[in-house]
């Protein structure tokens, strides 16, 4: 069996500390896999403000939010300006491509993005993918392969503004197979590669899943004559729950299951034409992208 892996590096500790921890474990386990980054202004404090929301303060009660993410990722960019993760962590990029590993554009503005998409207009987004994009090529240099955006949120002029970039793929929706985004009629030619297996903050707390029982929960969910792709982030897993996700590396591999970056899911044939629409997953706060048999 074969999985997709994916890794959102969010926050300049994510990639500081993260990505080289995660780099690490995927040269001792011979994997190679899809990276994400975020590239600009790290703000990821300032969803702080959402403790407002009912769901999101249970939300990071459920997933004991300081302790899982620390309260300097939880705060930076709250109080003053949030630091350039380009700038002070560009040899941890450019090290993770020298590893040979699949580089992807994730955010300029990781907070700005998932806060504001649905009011930005085509210009801004145009203007916020190309920053990132040009920023990301400039550090590792060479253009992303493809892009990923924060939290699942993706509107369909999100869709056609990142046509007009060269990426072999996008991964912007939870889903189950490999599709074409149709926008208005029209099919882009830009696949989407779906997230089909749920996070760890997703699936914690939830259903009597536990840390103790959450990789065999996770391994229960891959199956052979479906898409397999999964999210890991670099803050978790390359941090609090490393040895975690070191066991379920362990476990996978003890049932022959390998891990690949998702351009290897890329068939040599046709894909068919989908389409996506907002909504809701259980774990997660707000509303995502998903996949959809129809337009709606």
């Amino acid at each position: 069996m074969i999985v997709g892996l994916r890794v959102d590096v969010d926050t300049l500790n994510g990639t500081r500390q993260g990505v080289p921890t995660l780099c690490r474990l995927f040269r001792r386990h011979g994997i190679r896999a899809s990276l994400f980054f975020s590239v600009g202004p790290d703000n990821m404090g300032r969803h702080i403000w959402r403790l407002v929301r009912p769901a999101f303060l249970v939300k990071m009660m459920r997933t004991q939010a300081a302790s899982l993410y620390g309260w300097d990722i939880l705060l930076r960019g709250t109080f003053w300006p949030g630091p350039d993760i380009g700038v002070k962590a560009a040899a941890m990029i450019r090290s993770a491509s020298d590893d040979g590993h699949e580089i992807g554009l994730h955010a300029w503005d990781h907070h700005g993005w998932q806060a504001r998409i649905e009011a930005m207009d085509a210009g801004t987004i145009r203007d916020t993918l190309r920053r990132g994009y040009d920023r990301l090529g400039g550090i590792t240099g060479k253009p992303p392969v493809c892009s990923a955006v924060p939290a699942w949120k993706c509107t369909p002029t999100v869709l056609e503004e990142k046509s007009r970039l060269p990426f072999a793929y996008n991964s912007d929706c939870r889903g189950r197979a490999l599709f074409y985004p149709v926008v208005d009629g029209r099919t882009l030619t830009q696949p989407q590669v779906p997230v089909t297996l749920p996070t760890y903050d997703e699936a914690i707390g939830h259903h009597g899943i536990s840390a103790e029982n959450f990789n065999d929960h996770l391994l229960s969910l891959i199956r052979p004559d479906r898409l397999n792709v999964l999210t890991i982030h670099a803050e978790v897993e390359g941090g609090i729950c490393r040895d975690l996700f070191d066991r379920f590396v362990n476990m996978a591999r003890s049932r022959e299951i390998s891990f690949v970056p998702l351009s290897d899911l890329l068939p040599t044939g046709p894909i068919e034409p989908g389409f996506m629409t907002r909504g809701a997953i259980d774990g997660r706060e707000g509303w995502l992208s998903c996949q959809v048999e129809a337009p709606q």
